[in-house]
């Protein structure tokens, strides 16, 4: 990864932190100040979808071609995405205190999530329990593909087909923005951020996947 992308990402995400903590905002009944979770909520739970689509176009990727390094970023972004989805959990429940006062109401949001970390999950524990190196890349990418049906399911369309407690979309159906000009600048900016954040911890992880590959190779020609 270029450094200087990862002094834009230290300076921006600095700066993200600061304005979410301190930039001005309209007064939102209930919440109030608190309302300063979504400019982490949001952003989580949007790059979790991101990261399991990208997982997904990955796996389909390695089953069409049946290169291993497909496989790799399938995993890894995967796991970023799951880790994600317990980060938009986490702040969910923070925000469903606040709102609704208690961290768990099984709001139709909230429990769609739990079905969608089960279903990742799965995959891990599809993953961990075969040694052959093809055969589980080939079996999660089967499974990556059809897990991420379930995605656009649990996160759009059922919390919008039964009530919910959860507040309107910030851009809702009608394509009209619910927050002021303010906040909305903090949020594109803490989407750039935390996007930015994905691509880096991204890189990462495959880098050390590669790594775990190439060991596990070595391993399999000692023995």
């Amino acid at each position: 990864m270029n450094k200087y992308f990862i002094y834009l990402l230290f300076a921006l995400f600095s700066l993200y932190i600061v304005l979410s903590f301190l930039l001005p905002i309209p007064y939102i009944p209930l919440l109030g100040e608190k309302a300063r979770i979504i400019f982490y909520h949001v952003p989580t739970a949007w790059l979790a979808v991101i990261a399991f689509f990208i997982s997904m176009m990955n796996s389909i990727t390695y089953l069409i071609k049946r290169n291993i390094i497909n496989d790799i970023k399938a995993f890894s972004s995967a796991e970023l995405g799951f880790l994600f989805c317990i980060l938009a959990t986490i702040t969910g429940s923070i925000w469903a205190k606040f709102s609704w006062g208690s961290f768990w109401n099984w709001d139709p949001r909230e429990t769609s999530i739990i079905f969608l970390l089960l279903i990742y999950g799965a995959y891990f524990a599809l993953r961990s329990a075969i040694d052959n190196y093809e055969q589980k890349a080939r079996l999660a990418s089967v499974y990556s593909v059809i897990a991420f049906v379930t995605v656009p399911f649990f996160i759009f369309v059922l919390p919008r087909i039964v009530e919910s407690l959860h507040p309107d979309p910030i851009i809702n159906l009608r394509g009209e923005l619910n927050i002021d000009s303010n906040m909305m600048a903090l949020f594109i900016l803490s989407l750039v951020s935390f996007t930015m954040l994905f691509i880096w911890l991204y890189s990462l992880k495959i880098r050390i996947e590669k790594l775990f590959f190439e060991n596990y190779l070595k391993i399999n020609e000692y023995n």
